[in-house]
């Protein structure tokens, strides 16, 4: 199991690697229009490159087959050790992705609310598989048994693609996807920094602080 940083922010980047705690990075066109609108993308990307470690996820935006693969091979030479191009499943973005597969390239598929979406994907090679627990639950659904049952199904198969659970919204969120077979759980800062926080954790730091503090006073 593992954590990566949802984010685009090369600061907050750096700071949350020094933790020791994540192993990779996913950004999408609404964190970044969000975090840095006027930002240079290339640019942008190449910065959290370097403040982590392991894949960094870029999203397309075209919609054309051509156009998705033209855009995905253009961001795969940023950095060809680093970048994980993220795919939007959709019929196009299969053979998108197959193409990809073929040369190579390492990928993300996106936007998936099913477990039909994510076996699909995993048969057409991807690296990693995401699934929406947000999303999922905004429709009404309980995306627990699609974490589960995409873990099953990829295990007893001998798929290699790797699952990770993106848009969490609470530390409830993390705890039970990777509790469900999550390979991976993508994390926003805040989360993050809540899951380092609890209030009799700090009580205990202060109390032990204060006796051996008053111990040396005595």
């Amino acid at each position: 199991m593992a954590l990566f940083l949802d984010s685009s922010d090369p600061k907050e980047t750096a700071e949350i690697f020094s933790w020791g705690v994540v192993s990779g990075v996913t950004t999408n066109p609404l964190i970044i229009s969000r975090e840095a609108p006027d930002a240079d993308l290339k640019e942008r990307i190449l910065e959290v490159v370097a403040a982590s470690q392991g894949h960094v996820s870029v999203e397309l935006t075209t919609e054309t087959e051509r156009e998705m693969l033209e855009e995905a091979l253009a961001y795969w030479d940023w950095d060809r050790k680093r970048i994980c191009v993220k795919v939007p499943f959709s019929e196009t973005g299969l053979k998108v992705l197959k193409q990809l597969t073929d040369r190579q390239v390492p990928t993300n598929v996106t936007c998936m609310m099913s477990f039909n979406q994510a076996y699909l994907a995993a048969l057409a090679g991807a690296t990693y598989v995401s699934i929406f627990s947000g999303r999922v639950k905004d429709m009404g659904y309980d995306v627990r048994p699609i974490v589960r049952e995409t873990r099953a199904i990829l295990d007893r198969e001998g798929i290699g693609s790797k699952i990770i659970v993106g848009s969490v919204r609470h530390m409830a969120d993390v705890n039970e996807a990777l509790m469900d077979g999550a390979h991976i759980v993508t994390v926003p800062p805040p989360i993050l920094r809540k899951m380092l926080w609890n209030p009799r954790t700090e009580s205990t730091i202060r109390e032990f602080n204060d006796a051996w503090a008053n111990r040396k006073k005595k």
